[in-house]
């Protein structure tokens, strides 16, 4: 009825614009008020079409959540061999990759000041066995004369003590000449243990203190691996716990180990502790300073659980990281598709799984999750449910 009235509005507009009573009107201008009266008409009204979603439900799992490290592998037994005096490196007798056996020599330090003193040490060694001697026999003579009551009680005593003093300087002299041949002997530096060469630190002719790291000796069919694990889950590392090695060099395989070592103190200013674990098979392919992973598998009683979705249902913006949770309405009595409310919800997220993201908190059991169309909701968008997870 409304539309009725406005098509005899428009058409009286029409009329009194053109001037002309309508028993006057021509045909070409009848025709044009009939396509106007056509165009007043209200449109029909649009059919508005739900957008479909997909969507599952979240629930919290028990079960233990496996987290993976960066480490670095390094043999068993490592040496940083370095030369016990100071002086100038005069060869080196090994190249990175040679295997040595025990005694061998590796580097060899420039002796001359050394045995310089040696030679000092055996004058000084030489003068205090001479005097010890003149003042051995002074004694021996003046004991004589005591004994004929020709020296008195202090004289003997005297000579009894100076005796004694160049004994003890002669006992002093043979250690400095010992200590004179120890020292000659260590510019030469040999290995302690059979291993391979890891590293030469040094050049020929170049100037080293005592104790600068020269060589690096790697030692037994061992391998370690070292990790630093965050202190937020180093309370669940426990010596002797199973974990999976992998390395980049070597695609595809993985190792078992065991934890052997486990940090009470965190890393220097980092709040990192360290963690060993050791390969339970040596394998010729791995080599010490290989780039490695560490999976632990960490138990999730006495946690809570912990709680995985799809990591397409969670999106991104300025606001931060969001789910959409869907609010079903109960329309679906007569088997057709469900239709339902979307709520954005700010979620806090862990770690990103095999299973999916870790979801820290924002979501409760039970609440089901839009997992395809996130970046095309908006909140409070009605939907249609597609299909239904039990």
């Amino acid at each position: 009825m409304r539309a009725l009235e406005t098509d005899h509005r428009c058409a009286q507009t029409i009329v009194s614009r053109e001037g002309t009573p309508r028993n006057g009107v021509p045909e070409l201008l009848l025709a044009t008020v009939a396509f106007l009266f056509t165009a007043c008409q209200e449109p029909p009204p649009v059919e508005t079409v739900l957008r479909p979603v997909r969507y599952e439900i979240v629930s919290t799992s028990q079960e233990a959540r496996l987290r993976t490290f960066a480490g670095v592998a390094r043999a068993g037994v490592e040496s940083n061999l370095s030369f016990r005096v100071a002086g100038t490196v005069d060869r080196t007798a090994v190249t990175v990759g040679q295997k040595v056996r025990r005694g061998q020599l590796l580097a060899r330090m420039d002796p001359t000041d050394y045995e310089l003193k040696v030679q000092e040490a055996v004058a000084g060694w030489a003068q205090a066995e001479a005097a010890s001697r003149n003042a051995e026999a002074d004694y021996e003579r003046v004991r004589g004369l005591y004994e004929n009551n020709n020296a008195s009680r202090r004289e003997l005593d005297g000579a009894r003590a100076g005796s004694e003093s160049s004994r003890a300087r002669v006992q002093a002299a043979e250690k400095r000449l010992e200590q004179a041949r120890q020292q000659v002997s260590y510019t030469a530096l040999r290995a302690p243990v059979d291993g391979t060469i890891a590293s030469v630190n040094v050049e020929v002719n170049e100037n080293v203190d005592a104790g600068q790291k020269v060589i690096l000796l790697t030692a037994g069919s061992e391998i370690d691996v070292e990790v630093a694990l965050p202190e937020a889950v180093i309370v669940e590392v426990e010596l002797g716990q199973k974990v999976v090695v992998g390395f980049d060099a070597l695609p595809g395989r993985t190792f078992e180990a065991e934890v052997t070592e486990a940090g009470v103190a965190a890393v220097g200013m980092a709040t990192t502790f360290p963690v060993t674990a050791r390969l339970l098979e040596a394998d010729p392919d791995i080599r010490s300073g290989m780039a490695a992973e560490v999976a632990f598998r960490f138990s999730t009683a006495g946690t809570g659980g912990r709680m995985l979705v799809s990591a397409v249902a969670v999106g991104e913006d300025r606001d931060g990281r969001f789910v959409f949770v869907l609010d079903v309405a109960d329309d679906s009595a007569d088997g057709g598709p469900s239709t339902a409310l979307v709520q954005r919800r700010s979620v806090t997220v862990g770690e990103l799984t095999g299973d999916g993201l870790e979801i820290l908190s924002g979501l409760e059991d039970g609440e089901m999750v839009v997992t395809a169309g996130v970046r095309r909701l908006s909140d409070g968008e009605s939907v249609l449910v597609l299909e239904t997870s039990s």
